[in-house]
């Protein structure tokens, strides 16, 4: 049986050049931030590794900019 993952993020800071994340797979975990370029909408983990919360992350991140053209203010990806 497959479980549920929630991967939960927040924004902490937005510049014209970037906007900068935090996020995880748990409220009560410590988080991880993610940096992501406002112009070419790519993302770099800041405290770490391409992992696969990153991924969720980044990708939601993404898919809400691209339904409001604006960076989310937070956020989860559930699957």
């Amino acid at each position: 049986m497959a479980m549920a993952s929630l991967v939960y993020f927040r924004k902490i800071a937005e510049s014209a050049e970037s906007v900068e994340y935090l996020f995880g797979f748990d409220t009560d975990d410590p988080p991880h931030r993610l940096l992501m370029d406002t112009k070419s909408r790519r993302s770099r983990p800041i405290d770490g590794e391409i992992d696969y919360a990153f991924l969720k992350a980044s990708r939601k991140i993404n898919a809400l900019y691209e339904e409001t053209s604006t960076w989310p203010d937070h956020g989860m990806s559930a699957s």
